[in-house]
């Protein structure tokens, strides 16, 4: 475990070797890590750098890594040694992680932090999505975007130190954002589960209880096999939030939820990963009668508009394109202007 001072401690380390490696502002470091405390002293450290971080899961094929690196320019490669195997041939930089969240060899004096000289538009994350509709594509998230999400949920939930916040997404998925740093922005305790964790319902119950995990995020598929697990009733003693998102939440599996954790408030979140994480919450009530749970209304600082092909603001009820305005709208897609340009297009329904 790390505290604060720790954490903080090891990351302006390390940021200063990336910052003698050449990053700084809108300079793309590859993160190649298991989940673990070094690789979330990896991520700050990049952002303290000033630098944005992109995520290289292991378990991802070596092809998609190598695109990635190559496809973002990456500047340096942060790397735990035992992971190298995983990316092909490359001739990015390597600074390695291994050790890295160790405390330092001799009390260090207090220091104030290095300006990084990032900005609020400068970029703060590249995520790349599956690329199902053909080549993957790099989402660029600025600082601006992911701070107002963060600040949001501290509003709509108000961590406090006494929470405790699961981290268990792969962090090559945006939700890992806010299960990372908004503990960060808190005080409370995030918690890691093992690598490949999140897919085990009795480890995650277990993982639950043990640590009295007070918050923590699925998506709808797991959260049906978690509600199944043996002894989850017992995860309510601390439970008190569950958010839900990145798949349609169907109503009787929320009201499956109420019915196996009374008393633990379910929120359904809807947003795409060009726009920093979430762009729209719900409440889910127990008894609800709708046939779906709605995606809801916007969070802070963001518009959505039910629109026509040309951009034409619709009735309601009438079926047609979900567009999104304000702060958390990304830059686009590194190095794709043109489809960039098709699909971050100016704001036509009015703000």
């Amino acid at each position: 475990s790390l505290s604060f001072g720790e954490l903080r401690g090891a990351a302006l380390r390390l940021a200063g070797r990336l910052r003698r490696a050449g990053v700084g502002p809108e300079s793309v470091v590859g993160v190649l890590a298991e989940r673990s405390l070094e690789m979330m002293v990896g991520l700050l450290a990049v952002l303290e750098a000033g630098g944005a971080y992109l995520p290289l899961d292991p378990d991802l094929p070596a092809e998609r890594l190598g695109f990635m690196l190559a496809d973002a320019r990456a500047a340096v490669v942060l790397a735990q040694e035992r992971l190298l195997w995983a990316l092909p041939e490359h001739g990015v930089p390597v600074v390695e992680l291994d050790g890295a969240a160790q405390p330092a060899a001799q009390p260090e004096r207090p220091r104030s932090r290095p300006v990084s000289g990032a900005a609020a538009g400068n970029l703060a994350y590249v995520i790349y999505t599956s690329g199902s509709t053909g080549r993957p594509k790099g989402t660029m998230n600025s600082h601006r975007g992911i701070v107002n999400r963060l600040l949001w949920m501290q509003e709509r939930y108000g961590l406090t130190a006494a929470d405790r916040v699961l981290q268990k997404t792969p962090f090559s998925f945006d939700v890992s954002v806010w299960e990372l740093f908004w503990p960060l922005l808190t005080g409370a305790r995030l918690v890691m589960a093992e690598p490949g964790g999140h897919q085990d319902p009795q480890y995650l119950t277990a993982t639950i209880r043990a640590s009295q995990i007070t918050v923590l995020h699925f998506v709808p598929s797991m959260l049906q096999a978690f509600l199944e697990s043996p002894g989850v009733e017992a995860c309510g003693a601390s439970l008190r939030q569950v958010v839900c998102s990145g798949e349609a939440l169907p109503q009787p599996l929320a009201q499956r939820f109420f019915a196996r954790l009374p008393g633990v408030a379910l929120d359904n979140l809807y947003g795409p990963t060009e726009a920093a994480v979430d762009v729209t919450w719900w409440g889910c009530e127990a008894g609800d009668r709708r046939s779906l749970v709605p995606i809801g209304r916007p969070v802070a600082n963001t518009r959505i508009h039910v629109a026509d092909r040309e951009q034409r603001e619709l009735p309601v009820g009438v079926v047609g394109e979900l567009l999104i305005g304000g702060v958390q709208v990304g830059r686009g897609y590194l190095a794709r202007p043109d489809l960039t340009a098709e699909r971050f297009v100016p704001d036509g329904c009015g703000g």
